[in-house]
């Protein structure tokens, strides 16, 4: 029987071969086109990006995309592409699906040979990735500088002008009361950055995953009397109580003592200072394999559109009587991060001008 020869591939259909082995090798979405914006050739990760399941060769590739810029304009791709005279890339479009979902997309153009040597149609190959991750990492990090520096900013000018005004009245000889108002005021200001700054050091660390959970067995009535105590003069001061309301069947928790004790820290103190007049109640029950743990207070309370957003990085409520508060906007969402590290839930209740209350359940580590 004669041997059956395997015809030979020709050079340009071997490096045609080794092309779409290599395109469809990439993670990106690649798509050569013609002169006329016509598909010629794909990889998968084309087809995912523009969610499409069937062949899309030979179509416009206009047909295929929907874009719109920044200003939410649509794109006329095929002009785009058919204009570009060296390669090019943007970050600012996005993709728009036939659900109303989109994506923000990397696009880069790039004029090539679409066949091999000087001889080859000429045609456009296409870079597709979806960085709507990305993106969305840049406006955070954009608006986490601006508020930041905002919130530095004026701290340090307050604090800046009343030791001014302190010197200027000692230098006058002026009354003890005044210049001791002034550098109260500072201090005041001081003690709000070094608050500021302690919060951006853990939110930093737990953003990066850095922290640490030490799990060690917690006396959970012991640790209610001992916030208790410890906020009791700075309530006092606003002529508030605190009481404490901890079950008698409270078991030891296993979960890290740093990480529910200032979880709590920040409920406590911000009962304190949103409450004007009544008491803030510490309480503790047992819990399907955990503990609750609670702080309640007769405050100013929090509107329903406001309890949806207070766990969100800066966020302040717009109610005047929060705004007259020195505040971060930091703390709930540091407490969040905290909680998710501890695996606990958290449970809003408020009403306005009535109170909130800040429920936790702990579950035990292992």
């Amino acid at each position: 029987m004669p041997d059956i020869q395997t015809p030979k591939l020709s050079t340009a259909q071997l490096e045609h071969e080794r092309l779409v082995s290599l395109i469809n090798s990439m993670v990106d979405g690649v798509v050569a086109v013609d002169e006329r914006a016509r598909v010629a050739l794909y990889n998968g990760a084309a087809l995912n990006i523009l969610d499409s399941n069937s062949t899309i060769q030979n179509k416009s590739f206009g047909s295929l995309i929907n874009l719109i810029d920044a200003n939410n304009q649509p794109v006329d791709i095929v002009e785009v592409i058919t204009t570009t005279k060296v390669a090019t890339v943007n970050r600012d479009l996005r993709l728009k699906y036939a659900d109303g979902s989109a994506i923000n997309l990397y696009l880069s153009i790039a004029p090539v040979h679409l066949g091999y040597g000087s001889k080859g149609e000429r045609g456009y190959v296409i870079l597709m990735r979806d960085i709507s991750r990305e993106k969305s990492l840049e406006e955070e990090r954009d608006e986490f500088i601006s508020v930041v520096s905002h919130e530095l900013r004026t701290p340090i000018a307050i604090a800046e002008g009343n030791i001014s005004n302190a010197e200027f009245l000692v230098n006058r000889g002026s009354n003890l009361e005044d210049i001791k108002g002034a550098l109260k005021q500072a201090h005041e200001q001081t003690l709000f950055l070094a608050s500021l700054i302690n919060d951006l050091s853990t939110l930093s660390r737990a953003d990066r995953g850095v922290l640490k959970v030490d799990v060690e067995p917690i006396n959970v009535h012991e640790l209610v009397l001992q916030l208790a105590k410890s906020y009791t003069p700075d309530a006092e001061r606003k002529g508030l109580k605190i009481l404490t309301a901890p079950s008698a069947d409270l078991e030891l928790l296993q979960s890290s003592q740093l990480y529910v004790r200032e979880i709590l820290q920040n409920f406590v103190t911000n009962a304190i200072k949103y409450t004007e007049t009544g008491h803030i109640t510490i309480g503790a029950k047992p819990a399907d394999k955990g503990v609750y743990i609670w702080v309640e207070d007769t405050g100013i309370g929090i509107s329903i559109g406001d309890q949806e957003r207070i766990y969100d990085k800066f966020f302040r409520s717009e109610d005047y009587r929060t705004r007259k508060n020195n505040g971060t906007g930091l703390g709930l969402y540091v407490t969040m991060k905290l909680a998710r590290l501890v695996h606990a839930e958290l449970t809003t209740k408020s009403r306005i001008n009535k109170g909130s209350c800040f429920t936790v359940y702990f579950p035990n580590l292992k």
